[in-house]
Parts: structure tokens; C-alpha cells; sequence
């Protein structure tokens, strides 16, 4: 048990190392000619496996590759394929002090099973030291900026230095996703973004978690078909889209990362 935790910690060090060397070199520069690239790698990767995708994102871009991860069941099921296709890559998530205690208890989880080191990434501010200088919880008032501050700010230091990063977003969970490609330009965040569930189906990725008895969240079976910050997510209701939950009773629908203005 000692040499598989020795090990782990060795990946979890080989990763940290890599990714700080990767932030000290000039950064990834958008060309009509890698544009063209991307373009037609999206194109034909759009009929291969998620793990093909993995593996052809992991030789082109690592050490310079990173993933966001909010521990949904898509990022979970990514996780899983990256364990068995490319361990090397960093991978991160936004904490931003309101997090459930189910998401940040399923990062152990990921870790002591796969072995990968889910990396925190945090603003400068404690909730208290934010709430404290904004007269209170900004979420109750403008939960736009609170994204901003808590995940838009810490994600763009986050990709300083890479050439791409994967989310693991979906075409079908909202209008602001329809359109993604497979590999594309991210505009928003200047590097290149690679997508590899985009044409995935809710089916499809709950069924690899049920076959291959992936670590995921146990409030999804509480009714939380989506999962983000605490204070701004419920269990849907019956009949009400997944993402209903999400910022429910106001307009909001995205908390920046992917939202299709930026594209």
C-alpha cells in the first residue's frame, strides 16, 4: 500500500513540476494557420472516442495541457479515461470556498482510486475576507461579479502558460454549449479548448459511470443534476431542464467559463 501512495505522490510531483515549467515558456498565439489546424483536427475527431481525443490532445499539447474539473459526471467520467490514457496531465478545479462538502470529500475519492491529484486553485480572498469587504455574500446581490472574482479570475491565472485546456462540457446541457466543437480556438481565454464529451449524450456518460463504477457525486442522486457552489444550486424538479438548478429564479445560466459570447 506504501509503494502505491509513494507512486502517486511521484505522479502528483512529476505534474506540479511540468506544469510550472510549462507557465515559464511564451505562450500558444492565435494564427490563421493554427485555426485552420484546429478546424480540421475538430473535424476529425468528431467520430472518435473520447480516449482518442484524450490521447491525440495529451501528444500535441503536454506539458502544456490542463484540465478543469468541477467533479461533475463528466469530469469524472474524464478523469477515469485520463487514468488509463494520460495520467500526466494536470488537472485542476476552481475552489472557491463554496463548494459542497460531497465535491470536495469525491476529490479524495478520485485520488485514492485513480491517482490523480485534483490540484485546488483558489482566489486570494477567503469567503470570509470577500464577504467581509463586500457588506456580505455577493452571490445574494450580484452573482455575476461573485463568478468573476471566484472561478473567471482564478481560471485565467490558472491557464497562464498553457497552449490548451479540456472541459468537460456537453452539446446538449445548454444553448450556450450547442455549438462547441471538439477542439476550437477559446477566444475568452486566448489558448485552445479541447472538448473531448461535446457530443455526448446524459445517457452516454451515466452509463460508463454505471458500468465501470466511476467515483461521482452523491448529490446526484439527491436530485442535484448539476452541481456548482452551494448557495446558488437546488435539486431540479420533475420535468425541469438539468441545468434548472443552477442560479434558479434569475436569468444567469453560466458562470462565465464557457458561455457562447465569449466564443
Amino acid at each position: 500500500m506504501s509503494t502505491n501512495f509513494e507512486s502517486m505522490a511521484q505522479k502528483s510531483e512529476l505534474q506540479r513540476s511540468s506544469t510550472a515549467s510549462a507557465a515559464s515558456q511564451s505562450p500558444i498565439k492565435e494564427t490563421p494557420e493554427l485555426l485552420l489546424e484546429l478546424h480540421q483536427a475538430s473535424e476529425r475527431l468528431e467520430s472518435a472516442s473520447p480516449q482518442e481525443i484524450l490521447r491525440w490532445a495529451a501528444e500535441k499539447f503536454v506539458p502544456r495541457l490542463t484540465m478543469a474539473t468541477a467533479f461533475g459526471p463528466e469530469g469524472c467520467v474524464i478523469l477515469h479515461m485520463l487514468a488509463e490514457v494520460a495520467p500526466e496531465v494536470h488537472v485542476f478545479n476552481l475552489e472557491t470556498g463554496y463548494q459542497f462538502s460531497e465535491t470536495l470529500e469525491l476529490r479524495d475519492r478520485i485520488l485514492s482510486r485513480y491517482g490523480i491529484e485534483v490540484e485546488f486553485k483558489r482566489p486570494d480572498l477567503t469567503v470570509e475576507q470577500y464577504e467581509q469587504q463586500n457588506g456580505g455574500p455577493v452571490y445574494l446581490k450580484d452573482p455575476d461579479r461573485c463568478c468573476a472574482d471566484r472561478k473567471i479570475k482564478v481560471l485565467k491565472r490558472a491557464l497562464l502558460g498553457m497552449d490548451a485546456w479540456m472541459s468537460a462540457i456537453r452539446r446538449d446541457q445548454s444553448p450556450d454549449r450547442a455549438k462547441s466543437p471538439i477542439v476550437g480556438w477559446d477566444k475568452k481565454f486566448e489558448l485552445v479548448k479541447v472538448s473531448p464529451l461535446a457530443n455526448w449524450t446524459k445517457g452516454d456518460v451515466w452509463k460508463i459511470i454505471t458500468d465501470c463504477d466511476i467515483p461521482y457525486n452523491p448529490l446526484h442522486d439527491k436530485g442535484y443534476t448539476s452541481i456548482g457552489c452551494w448557495p446558488c444550486t437546488r435539486a431540479i424538479l420533475v420535468g425541469e431542464d438539468e441545468r434548472a438548478g443552477r442560479w434558479s429564479g434569475t436569468v444567469k445560466t453560466e458562470c462565465g467559463l464557457h458561455s457562447l459570447n465569449d466564443d
